[in-house]
């Protein structure tokens, strides 16, 4: 069941992609408009996703814990892993290729990708929408930090204000109040529907985007570097197996672990190819690696879904 579940909504999320391909291909769209629908699923849909998540779930001081927690976890599995892969590449980091597999194999698109999946999966519990957006707050730590350094080889880029002030972490502060004290009861539900709706758009905006990017690329390129190939088999099978089988044995509770399975199998994050323009280094790696991961996890997330 859980198989085909997760098959289901891997596609449906897939199939977005197709409008924004094919808009694209018809002129009525060009990929400069990009920047502008990135401004709204960054600063508009993303928070809404964050909020109505918390919004969802009734406080308790062992949900809380369990959020902490679940940041703890998954930034200390980010950085290990990252650490595993350095020590088998560093030698080669004069080539940003390699730095880019260090930080693609391990940053994934947790939140506009992985929040729909994992609550498909897992319905009876709520609280997994919350892990997902506590996992977009523990990567962006790295992402501003670390991934920044590995992106442009050079540590006056890496900024632990942009790391903290970004519109995840002010989600977050908005919406931790609203779960402590309960505040949804009291909501109307014209601003609740409105949080749901803006939340919802959130997903297929991103594949839209994702889809035009796919009509810009050469396919050629996309298919035939084997660097992509060794940075999708590492983001969406080693390093989900790695993490599953290091909290596997844990005292943790079943949404807990599978959070951290599905969570971490999703495909390398679109805030990757964002960092790349920002800095210039490897953008066309980058985008092939959003894509081509993109498209190959509708096998790989409903076979380690068998885990479970």
């Amino acid at each position: 069941m859980s198989f085909t579940i997760a098959l289901s909504n891997v596609l449906l999320t897939l199939l977005y992609i197709i409008p924004g391909f094919i808009i694209c291909k018809m002129k009525k769209v060009r990929p400069e408009h990009l920047s502008t629908m990135s401004a709204v699923l960054i600063y508009v849909c993303s928070p809404c996703m964050v909020i109505n998540s918390f919004l969802q779930i009734e406080f308790s001081w062992s949900g809380f814990t369990q959020m902490v927690l679940f940041f703890a976890v998954t930034l200390v599995l980010q950085i290990a892993f990252m650490l595993i892969l350095y020590a088998v590449c560093h030698r080669k980091y004069g080539e940003s290729k390699y730095r880019i597999l260090t930080i693609g194999a391990v940053f994934g698109n947790v939140g506009f990708f992985g929040l729909p999946v994992v609550k498909a999966i897992l319905p009876a519990n709520p609280e997994v929408m919350c892990y997902s957006s506590i996992f977009v707050l523990s990567m962006n730590l790295l992402v501003f930090t670390i991934g920044v350094f590995c992106l442009t080889n050079d540590k006056k880029y890496m900024t632990l204000k942009s790391a903290i002030l970004n519109p995840t972490t002010f989600s977050i502060l908005v919406a931790l109040p609203l779960y402590f004290f309960g505040v949804r009861q009291y909501m109307p539900d014209l601003l609740t529907n409105a949080f749901s709706l803006l939340s919802s758009m959130t997903t297929p905006l991103c594949m839209i985007i994702l889809g035009i990017r796919l009509a810009t690329v050469s396919l050629k390129k996309l298919f035939t570097r084997p660097i992509i190939y060794l940075i999708c088999a590492l983001k969406l099978i080693v390093f989900p197996l790695f993490c599953f089988a290091a909290v596997y044995f844990l005292p943790l509770d079943f949404a807990f672990k599978a959070s951290i399975l599905i969570l971490t199998a999703v495909p390398c994050a679109s805030i990757l190819l964002n960092m790349a323009e920002i800095h210039h280094s490897e953008t066309e790696l980058a985008a092939n690696c959003v894509l081509v991961s993109t498209l190959l996890c509708f096998l790989t997330i409903p076979v380690l879904v068998l885990l479970l």
